[in-house]
C-alpha cells in the first residue's frame, strides 16, 4: 500500500469518476484503475463498485476512506512541518440548502482559517444532492431541515445513505419578500394576504415531491409558481416581481439588506440541522463550522443529537 494509492482512492471518491480523478492527479485512467485494483487485492476488499448511478462507495470503502483521509492528512502535515516553503492545500466542502446563515458561517470559517493555501467549496444545491454528497464523501457536512411532514421520508433516506442528522434550531415558517413590499409593516401574514403574488420556489429536479421541497408549507390553491435553482436569482425575483418564498426566517441582514422576513400564520415547525456521514471522524474544520452555524442561527441552538 502506498500514499499514492490512497490519494488515488480519495480522488475517485471526490470526483465519482475514474476519468476525472485520473486527470486531477495527473495520471492516465488505466494507471489509476490498475493501482486501485492492486490496492483492493492487497487489502482483500472492494472500495468502489460501478452501478447505473455511477461510482458507488462500498461499506468497506467508506471505512477505508475514513482511515485513508487521516493518513493523507498526517502525511501532509509532516511534509508541511519539514517543508515550510510548500504550504499544504486544505480542502473542505459544505453542501447545503439555500440559507444565507450558512453563507455567514462559511465566511467566518474562511476568515478564521488563517493559511495561505486552501480549496473550500460552498455548494447550495437540491435536497437529494445534499444527501448523496455527504454519503459519497463529496461534502464534509450537509445542511438540511426536517419537519413533521418530511421527517419520516428523509430519515429513511438518512438510514439508507448512512447519515446522521443533528438538530440545531427549531423555527416557525416565515416569508421572505422585498424590503420594498407593502407587507413589511405587518407583524405576521396569512396565505390570504399573499393572493396574487407569485411564489418563488427552489426546484428539486427529479425529486420534485413536496417531501424534498425547501419550502416548509405552501398555499396549495396558489396558481403562480416560479421555480429557480439559486438563491441570488430567487432574491432578485422577490424584488422584481413582488414575489415571496416560504422560509426559516433566519437571514443575514448584512448580506441581504433588501430582503425582509415576516412570520407566517401556521402551526408548522422546521428543525434546521446538519447531516454527517456515519463512521467518519469529525474534523476540526467541521467542528468549527458547526460552532459558526450555531452563532449564525442565534443563541437558542441546541446541542447535536437533541432534535
Amino acid at each position: 500500500m502506498t500514499l499514492q494509492q490512497l490519494r488515488y482512492a480519495l480522488a475517485v471518491a471526490s470526483y465519482h469518476s475514474f476519468n476525472e480523478a485520473a486527470r486531477a492527479v495527473f495520471v492516465t485512467q488505466p494507471t489509476l484503475s490498475t493501482a486501485l485494483r492492486e490496492l483492493e487485492e492487497e487489502l482483500g476488499i472492494q472500495i468502489f463498485e460501478r452501478s447505473s448511478r455511477g461510482i458507488e462507495i462500498t461499506s468497506d470503502g467508506v471505512e477505508f476512506l475514513g482511515y485513508a483521509r487521516k493518513v493523507i492528512e498526517q502525511s501532509d502535515e509532516l511534509r508541511e512541518h519539514f517543508r515550510p516553503d510548500r504550504p499544504r492545500m486544505i480542502r473542505y466542502t459544505v453542501s447545503s440548502q439555500h440559507y444565507s446563515f450558512v453563507v455567514s458561517a462559511f465566511i467566518k470559517l474562511v476568515n478564521a482559517f488563517g493559511v495561505e493555501s486552501y480549496d473550500f467549496c460552498l455548494r447550495e444545491t437540491r435536497t437529494m444532492s445534499i444527501i448523496t454528497d455527504v454519503h459519497n464523501l463529496s461534502a464534509d457536512i450537509g445542511i438540511i431541515y426536517l419537519s413533521q411532514h418530511n421527517r419520516k421520508v428523509l430519515e429513511r433516506y438518512f438510514r439508507e445513505y448512512d447519515l446522521e442528522f443533528y438538530g440545531l434550531r427549531e423555527v416557525s415558517p416565515h416569508i421572505f419578500v422585498s424590503s420594498a413590499s407593502s407587507l413589511v409593516s405587518r407583524e405576521r401574514v396569512s396565505f390570504a394576504d399573499l393572493v396574487g403574488m407569485p411564489l418563488i420556489s427552489f426546484e428539486q429536479g427529479n425529486y420534485s415531491s413536496d417531501y424534498f421541497d425547501e419550502e416548509l408549507i405552501r398555499d396549495q390553491s396558489g396558481n403562480k409558481v416560479i421555480r429557480v435553482s439559486d438563491r441570488a436569482t430567487l432574491f432578485n425575483l422577490l424584488r422584481g416581481l413582488n414575489g415571496y418564498t416560504v422560509s426559516s426566517g433566519v437571514i443575514s441582514r448584512e448580506l441581504n439588506p433588501d430582503v425582509a422576513a415576516i412570520p407566517l400564520e401556521s402551526e408548522a415547525r422546521m428543525t434546521i440541522g446538519y447531516v454527517l456521514r456515519k463512521g467518519i471522524k469529525v474534523s476540526r474544520l467541521t467542528e468549527n463550522f458547526i460552532n459558526y452555524l450555531k452563532a449564525s442561527l442565534g443563541d437558542s441552538s441546541s446541542s447535536p443529537g437533541n432534535c
